[in-house]
Parts: C-alpha cells; structure tokens; sequence
C-alpha cells in the first residue's frame, strides 16, 4: 500500500500532463467561449459529481465546515484563478516556452514549500534535508527543459518579435505563485476533508470535498473574466458557431483530463499523510512537463531541434532524479 500514493500522484501528472491537448482544438469557438464551457465542467460539474457519489451527503459535510475554512480555501482557488490569467499575459512578452517553464518551476516550489514552512518545527524533521534537495533539483530540472523550449522556439523560428523579458518575467513569477495557490488552497482546506471522513467517507475521497469548495473560487475569476471578453470582444454568436461541436468536445474533454488530475492528485497526497502536501504537489508538476513534452515530440513540435531535446532529455532525467528524492523524504519523515 505504501506505493499506491506515488502511483496516484504519477496517474494524475499524466492527466495534467494531457489536458493542454485539448486547447489545440478550439477553433471554431472563440477562446473565450471555449474557456467558460471548460471552466463549468472542470471546476463545477465534473468535481461536484464525483465527490457527490463517493462523499456521503455531500453538501451537509461542505456546510458543516467553518466559515473560516470555507472562505480561505475559496480564497485561495481564486488566486490559482487570477495566476492562471496572468500565465496568457506573460507568454506574449516571452514566450510559451519560457513562461511555462517559469510558471512550473515558481509553482511547483511554492505549492510544496509554503505548506511546510507553515507546519510545526518543519527544520527539525528528519525529512526536511531531502524536502528541500527535492525541490530545488526539481526547479533545476525544469529549468533546463525550459531552456530547451526556448532554444527550440529560436530554431524554429517560434520566438515572439516583440520581447519585453522585465514585464514577461515579472508577471511569469507572480503567475506561478498565484497558481500555487490551488496546492495551499487543498491545505488549508484539510478539515471539511476530515468532517467528509467523519460523515462515511474513505480518507482519499474526502479530498474530493475539499476540492468542490477550493474550486468554486477558482470558478468565480475564470467564469467572471470569458464573460467579461465575451462581453468586451462581443463574441457571444461564437457558441452558435456551425460545426462547433468537436470543439466542445474537446472543452469537456480536456475539462475531464484536468480534474481527473486534481482529483487524483488529492487522494495520492492525503494518502501520503502531512508530507503530502509539500512532495505531491512538486511531484505532480515535474512528471506532468515531462508528459506534457512527450505528446509534443509525438505531435513533431521537436522537429529539427536535435540539440534542445537533448537539453530537454537531461532536464527529464533530473525531474525524475528530484521525484526519487521527495518520495524517499516520504520514508524518512
């Protein structure tokens, strides 16, 4: 049993590691009216649903929870959603590439860290050496894979004309901490989990509760800004768009891969205990780059960049070193 956390942490990074396929296939719909099909699903429906069936009444365990935890795990979906906005504000500075790599490394250290440096004495565990090499080998590795991506966007002839690196790079930081927020958010949310696990429910599906409350957060700044462009850009006849319907397809399918990660993701780091929160996270977004690159290189986007992949493999195998590490911290913590 001890390996089936890991195993759900490495099952959700292949979800979170696929979801991305789905936004190749948003035309005909505007990106906007794209977005509020897919916010719906993923942050409302689709979560609602599963943790509905697998939570004993559901929604008297939400309410039974304190206000306080109520309103600091919305908080913090919010500020996952406001990152998640200004991540399509930074790649016209700098790139998807760089962006992305920027967003992982900040996002992934900051969603592991916080949760431990706010926890009781974290310096006097005995995994607090390996926690902290974890991640720090993690934000090596993914900047290297980022590097390549930038190096393949140059070959490739993928480089915005415009570069604004002081803008692009300020803003790419303040996204991957905003985005942390969804880790911290499932954090501070541990105690509707625990009134889930006290109504009937398995210890890895009570995670699923505190998802639904972190989310509807998350739901109120991506569903307010595609309403706020569909209003500004006055798109509204994109969802009436003949021969749409392969892209709402794709919308509820990528909202699907994007929760199943989540949902996943949540029952591998309570399973894991209070170290969980710090490794999983970090753990979930070093292998989904690394998933996120392979269905690149199988959709040819690393044609005729021989010498970035390579840069990019180097990158993998030092992911996977820090993955090695985080989940030996587990044994020793």
């Amino acid at each position: 049993m001890e390996f089936l956390p890991l195993l759900l942490v490495i099952f959700a990074s292949v979800f979170q590691g696929s979801f991305g396929l789905g936004m190749k296939f948003m035309a005909p719909l505007k990106w906007e009216a794209w977005w509020l099909i897919h916010s719906i699903f993923a942050l409302i429906l689709i979560p609602t649903t599963w943790a509905y069936i697998v939570v004993p009444d559901l929604f008297n365990v939400v309410t039974s929870a304190s206000s306080e935890a109520i309103i600091t795990a919305m908080i913090f979906g919010a500020l996952w959603g406001i990152g998640g906005i200004m991540f399509g504000k930074s790649v016209p500075f700098i790139g998807l590439s760089l962006t992305y790599g920027i967003v992982m490394g900040v996002c992934s250290a900051a969603g592991g860290l916080i949760p431990y440096f706010t926890a009781d004495n974290p310096t006097q565990s005995p995994a607090f050496p390996y926690v902290i090499g974890g991640v720090v080998i993690m934000l090596i590795g993914v900047a290297i894979t980022a590097y390549a991506g930038v190096l393949k966007d140059k070959i490739q002839g993928a480089t915005q004309g415009k570069i604004n690196l002081k803008a692009g790079l300020t803003i790419a930081i303040l996204s991957g901490l905003l985005s942390a927020a969804l880790a911290i958010g499932f954090a501070k949310g541990k105690e509707i989990g625990a009134i889930a696990e006290s109504a009937g429910a398995i210890a890895r599906n009570g995670s699923l509760a505190i998802w639904v409350v972190v989310l509807w957060g998350g739901f109120v700044v991506n569903a307010g800004y595609s309403l706020f462009l569909l209003a500004k850009n006055n798109t509204w006849s994109s969802f009436s768009t003949p021969q749409a319907s392969k892209a709402y397809m794709w919308s509820i399918g990528a909202a699907l891969l994007w929760f199943g990660a989540l949902g996943i993701y949540g029952q591998g780091a309570t399973l894991m205990g209070k170290i969980g929160d710090v490794i999983a996270w970090p753990i979930m977004l070093g292998l989904s780059l690394i998933v996120g690159n392979l269905w690149a290189y199988l959709n040819k986007e690393w044609e005729n960049a021989k010498k970035p992949f390579n840069i990019m493999l180097l990158g993998v195998l030092v992911i996977i070193i820090a993955v090695i590490i985080m989940s030996y911290s587990k044994t020793v913590g």
